[in-house]
């Protein structure tokens, strides 16, 4: 992160706040490798507030440099003309995932809009904030077919494919998740948007020890897996992944459609392509959603792989 990769940074902030997003969007995916220097630096809109993260942490004077940039920026007219009223930045790479409040008032807590929906996200307390921006297509091809459909949101973490799907007119939607703190804040989200619970299960279990009750309440009509890609102790994406895999068809309904999710940018999309034709030979691949554009990536196959599957 020299002197060049903070021009640039601060070029493309003052861009992006001259025509701030009317939802919650990232403005700069430095992760995606396209701007030399800023690898390991993202930038997200959260409805006024900009979060800066941090994956790796940076030397003493570049800490200093960003900081220093990120001040300025605040004294910008751009700033003031775009409605911002916070300014943060994450340290992912701390335990803690430490959140320092350059601008405004330190919040725990944001509703972010998201297509009309609201999703409820930590800030300062979580790695993970609640909501994969990257996500956004998969969530809104969810609700654009989940109209009538049982579904299995596998994974759930805080719902928000069940979100989207009821918003679609979900006939159930069955959350499977370990953390059940998740699955409370997805409940939260639910209320939030004010759907009918009538419609939403939330089961807090491990998933390879709940086989029968997964299945108990099946067929589905979709089946949506967007598990982590390591998860210590309960998940493996090149060792679990199989396991899921092979379960589908006992759990699919005849015209059952499954959206397959993976972000281990070490693995391109032919691993779920070729998992599935060896684990469950009935289904195969419909499309590859497209991923956000601000999600570019200088190699495509790195970034998430959203995947439809279809019985032949």
């Amino acid at each position: 992160m020299n002197a060049d990769a903070l021009a640039t940074l601060h070029k493309h902030l003052l861009q992006a706040l001259a025509q701030p997003p009317l939802e919650t969007r990232r403005l700069l995916h430095g992760r995606g490798r396209r701007w030399p220097g800023l690898e390991q630096l993202t930038v997200d809109w959260l409805q006024g507030i900009v979060l800066v993260s941090l994956f790796k942490e940076p030397l003493a004077e570049q800490l200093a440099g960003l900081q220093q940039l990120l001040a300025r920026l605040a004294q910008q007219p751009a700033w003031a003309a775009s409605g911002a009223r916070g300014l943060a930045l994450q340290h992912r790479y701390l335990p803690g995932s430490d959140v320092h409040w350059l601008i405004g008032e330190a919040q725990e807590q944001v509703i972010l809009v998201e297509n009309g929906l609201q999703y409820r996200i930590d800030l300062g307390r979580k790695q993970n904030n609640g909501l994969f921006l990257d996500m956004r297509h998969g969530r809104d091809w969810v609700r654009e077919n989940a109209q009538g459909r049982r579904v299995l949101n596998l994974f759930a973490y805080t719902c928000g494919f069940s979100v989207a799907a009821i918003a679609g007119g979900a006939a159930h939607v069955i959350n499977l998740d370990m953390s059940r703190a998740a699955l409370t804040r997805g409940r939260e989200n639910h209320h939030l948007n004010g759907h009918d619970l009538g419609k939403v299960s939330f089961l807090g279990h491990d998933l390879f020890k709940s086989w029968g009750r997964v299945g108990k309440d099946g067929p589905y009509d979709m089946v949506i897996i967007d598990p982590p890609s390591f998860q210590k102790g309960s998940f493996l994406l090149t060792k679990d992944y199989q396991r899921v895999l092979r379960r589908l068809p006992e759990l699919l309904s005849e015209s059952g459609v499954v959206l397959a999710c993976m972000n281990d940018p070490a693995l391109g999309p032919e691993f779920l392509v070729d998992e599935l034709r060896r684990e469950a030979p009935q289904l195969r691949l419909q499309r590859r959603l497209d991923n956000p554009p601000e999600f570019a990536d200088i190699d495509p196959a790195s970034g998430l792989k959203a995947m439809v599957f279809a019985r032949e």
